[in-house]
């Protein structure tokens, strides 16, 4: 299995996969929610892309959180 691409891309995926089980989505609903091929949006939760801030939105938008919940005391150092 691949390594996380960053900690910071794991912290977020983490994040937004606590917020897609909040709301009771599976993973193929957000992706097609948001316009996403569901593999690409499965690397996302599992820490293994850093996606572009538009896509950030996107899921953000779908999950209706802010953006900056998924992002908040994330440092260069991650």
């Amino acid at each position: 299995m691949p390594d996380v691409a960053s900690l910071a891309a794991q912290k977020l995926g983490l994040r937004v996969r606590e917020a897609r089980r909040t709301l009771g989505l599976t993973q193929d609903d957000v992706a097609n929610l948001a316009s996403m091929a569901s593999s690409n949006y499965g690397k996302v939760e599992r820490g293994l892309s850093n996606p572009t801030f538009h896509t950030i939105v996107r899921i953000a938008s779908v999950l209706n959180v802010d953006p900056a919940v998924l992002i908040a005391g994330l440092t260069a150092n991650d």
